[in-house]
């Protein structure tokens, strides 16, 4: 079959041929019908989080269940399923104390999963290598969502719109009436600014770095664009009476916009970072300002959503009208042309890329 492959930092992607392992007991196969490409799988290829190579990248996508190993019985051949990149373990403590995006075994396991054409041992992204034809998964890493349900839209429920929502929803809280900002309007992004709205929000402010986001942020719901530079937080004062929002959500993963989100947001406000950023990326602020502002800096890891009750809510409300995901998806292409979508990401044109699938 063939996947999109990665052989080095830095280096083009490139649809390959690949062999993935048998579907073993507590294993899924999954035709894939259509994945994201996501700003995660960008930051791969540019060397942002390390990676072992080769790589078949993707890890926000939906399929069909074409076969099933012994012992599962979450699914059966002919589902349709959303694939979850962190399937906890229902096991750990974080599991057991209500935080399953935290899971201490949630994540991509260190062993190859396949070979290349060529018997290089394999890598996939996030444990799913989901920009290809097929996937071998865990039974848990399978979401089974309503067969109505379009495949573009499902592959959006597995990262960017489970994230974007829940880290307004679930991580943020915001509340009717609240003043909301979100930086960086990727697919993530775009999702915030759709649930922020969705919430009641007063005022949803969206911020980009490019002015042609503008058009996608008021179909998203927002109320005010603004593009960000270095007036970005007196503008966002001028438009809160002086004060700042209640809640900024940084969906980029940079100190610099998670800095701009923290000056953007009033004494006792939320800055949420939804964005992964590198590690050696260090953000400063002083003592000072810390306790003088009063605000609260989290993270919001995987929406902090339970993939497993989340995503079938997520899909009942596309279905019924009340998630609109269209003002999210900018392109729908073939495999062969996911390596130029990775690249008009990495140029920070239109929101989220679909892959689809024959």
């Amino acid at each position: 079959m063939r996947a999109l492959v990665v052989r080095g930092v830095g280096q083009p992607p490139r649809v390959e041929g690949i062999e993935l392992p048998p579907t073993g007991p507590g294993e899924v196969r999954v035709a894939v019908r259509a994945a994201g490409v996501c700003h995660s799988d960008l930051s791969m290829v540019d060397g942002t989080v390390a990676a072992s190579f080769p790589l078949v990248l993707g890890h926000e996508a939906a399929g069909v269940v074409v076969e099933v190993g012994d012992g599962v019985r979450r699914v059966a051949p002919g589902a349709h399923v959303v694939l979850n990149w962190a399937p906890p373990c229902r096991e750990c403590w974080y599991c057991g104390h209500g935080e399953p995006w935290l899971c201490e075994h949630a994540g991509t396991p260190s062993t190859p999963r396949g070979r290349t054409d060529a018997g290089e041992p394999l890598h996939v992204t996030l444990g799913l290598g989901a920009l290809a034809e097929e996937v071998v998964v865990p039974e848990r890493a399978v979401i089974g969502v309503p067969t109505d349900l379009p495949f573009d839209a499902a592959a959006l429920l597995g990262c960017a719109v489970l994230t974007g929502v829940g880290a307004v929803r679930r991580t943020a809280a915001v509340a009717a009436g609240d003043t909301v900002a979100v930086i960086g309007l990727g697919g993530v992004g775009l999702s915030a600014v759709s649930a922020a709205r969705a919430a009641g929000a007063a005022l949803v402010i969206a911020v980009d770095v490019s002015p042609a986001k503008a058009d996608l942020a008021v179909a998203a719901g927002a109320t005010d664009f603004l593009v960000a530079d270095e007036t970005l937080s007196r503008a966002v004062r001028g438009l809160t009476d002086g004060r700042g929002v209640d809640h900024a959500l940084e969906c980029v993963g940079r100190s610099a916009t998670i800095r701009a989100a923290w000056r953007a947001t009033r004494r006792g406000g939320r800055v949420t970072v939804v964005g992964m950023g590198a590690k050696d990326d260090v953000l400063g602020l002083s003592a000072l300002e810390i306790f003088h502002s009063a605000r609260t800096l989290r993270s919001s890891v995987y929406g902090s959503s339970d993939a497993d009750r989340d995503v079938p809510d997520l899909a009942r409300a596309v279905l019924d009208g009340t998630l609109d995901l269209v003002p999210l998806i900018t392109d729908r292409v073939t495999l062969d042309e996911a390596a130029q979508a990775l690249a008009r990401m990495a140029r920070g044109e239109g929101a989220r890329t679909v892959v689809l699938l024959p």
